[in-house]
């Protein structure tokens, strides 16, 4: 085996750059631009390390990984400007040892060849066959790469996942996500939010009663844990679980067993635990809310959400995206976003996150009034600095009513311009026609004679 690092990818400029780059750390390089010319080179050596990208013209990247896999030809590092979870997850699945998403930062991209090349190659994980589900995650923001990059990695494992991030991130998607990508994904996926279970109902939850364990029981009830045998268990909001529970969730998966409430079989389980919480666990267990063994069971592996107001580019694919979907779910006509919707809509900080995002789209279809959602359609929304998006929004609104041969749009949008200032200026010098118009920049005069024009028109 030559020590030669080989690059192939169909865009020259990539090539050329990351070739460069790996050249000046000291590396030799050959480069490639298709599959094609790659494997008559493979007929005289092997590459210490093959650099590929996923689509190319021809044969793509991933098919070439499958079969230097079988050849034992490796280690392969990915790299793709598609950095969706069942990319990701399929380069993972093949035998990729990493995954460099374009554009990509050439000193990590080093640091991501070095490493390959000082460890020995990661073994093939085995393909996993079905179809791959439609994403429920999108993103095109760093941060959602990186989760997209740890999803692809960790999934064909069996180890333990912690999901952190705020209410509404869409930490059961990632949860999904795992389940669907993994050897697990023909067994079931069964969630529990622990925090919508009264806490005298949980324990039955998750093990399961026989009958006469409680007043009610009457009949044997299998619990979570037995439904998802073989597949993944979601557990939801774990920081709110309470401690006595988390004593016998910790025995558990220490051990394997468990028994129903009320039960004397003992019942052996295997089953993946994915857990998730909005809360910082490690202050739970400062404050003792939280047993520290027990985080560090589930906590092998953590994968955090951002908020979506740290991943603002994202807002537009995921608004399109949910107003898409909810019309082909309502099976209602399609709507779309005029651009300056769009970017009111960016501007906001969404609390409640992609859920809120969501549910904002959802209620935009049902009562928008036209084909297109205008900024008026939106309702109030936070002030920008930016202070173009007001005339965004003007240009809009003068738009459809030209389009719809609406009359006397000038002398229209003066006055509402005037009257929007004038009550502005009032409000913040608390009804001093004097300040208010010194604010303004105009004379108390004009500022009056405005007012007496605006009630006229009114009248």
């Amino acid at each position: 085996m030559t020590e030669a690092i080989w690059i192939v990818d169909d865009d020259r400029g990539v090539r050329l750059v990351l070739a460069e780059a790996l050249r000046d750390a000291g590396l030799a390089v050959r480069e490639f631009a298709d599959v094609e010319t790659l494997r008559k080179a493979l007929k005289e050596g092997c590459p210490a390390l093959l650099v590929t990208d996923v689509r190319m013209p021809g044969e793509g990247g991933l098919d070439l990984l499958a079969d230097l896999q079988a050849q034992g030809i490796g280690p392969v590092i990915v790299m793709s400007a598609y950095t969706d979870v069942a990319t990701t997850a399929a380069a993972y699945r093949a035998g990729a040892v990493d995954y460099l998403a374009k554009p990509f930062d050439l000193d990590k991209a080093v640091v991501a060849v070095q490493r390959a090349l000082a460890s020995e190659a990661l073994p093939a994980l085995a393909a996993t066959h079905g179809p791959v589900p439609q994403p429920g995650l999108l993103g095109e923001s760093a941060a959602m790469r990186e989760v997209f990059r740890l999803i692809g990695r960790v999934a064909a494992s069996d180890l333990n996942v912690l999901v952190t991030g705020e209410t509404g991130t869409g930490k059961e998607l990632v949860a999904r996500a795992l389940h669907d990508e993994s050897a697990r994904r023909g067994r079931p996926f069964v969630a529990l939010n622990t925090a919508a279970i009264p806490s005298e109902l949980l324990e039955s939850e998750l093990f399961g009663h026989e009958a006469g364990a409680f007043t009610g029981a009457i009949r044997r009830v299998a619990g979570r844990f037995e439904q998802a045998e073989g597949g993944t268990l979601f557990l939801d909001e774990i920081g709110d679980m309470p401690l006595v529970l988390q004593t016998r969730l910790l025995r558990v998966l220490a051990g394997g067993e468990f028994y129903r409430v009320g039960g004397r079989e003992l019942i052996r389980g295997n089953v993946r635990i994915v857990a998730a919480t909005h809360q910082d666990l490690d202050a739970c267990v400062l404050t003792g809310r939280f047993r520290a063994d027990l985080k560090h069971r589930l906590d092998v592996v953590r994968i955090e959400l951002p908020a979506l107001r740290m991943r603002r580019g994202d807002i537009p694919l995921l608004a399109q995206h949910f107003l898409a979907s909810t019309a082909h779910e309502l099976k209602l006509p399609p709507k779309r976003f005029s651009r300056a919707a769009l970017k009111l809509i960016t501007q906001r900080d969404f609390p409640g996150n992609v859920r809120e995002l969501e549910n904002l789209c959802r209620r935009l279809l049902v009562i928008a009034p036209g084909a297109e959602i205008l900024p008026a359609d939106l309702g109030a929304t936070p002030a920008s600095g930016s202070g173009g998006e007001w005339t965004d929004a003007l240009r809009e609104w003068a738009l459809s009513a030209l389009q719809h041969n609406e009359t006397e749009i000038h002398a229209r949008a003066r006055m509402a311009l005037d009257q929007t200032l004038l009550q502005a200026a009032l409000q913040v010098n608390e009804g001093h026609r004097q300040n208010a118009a010194l604010a303004l920049g105009v004379g108390r005069n004009t500022l009056t004679r405005k007012l007496g024009a605006s009630r006229t028109r009114k009248h």
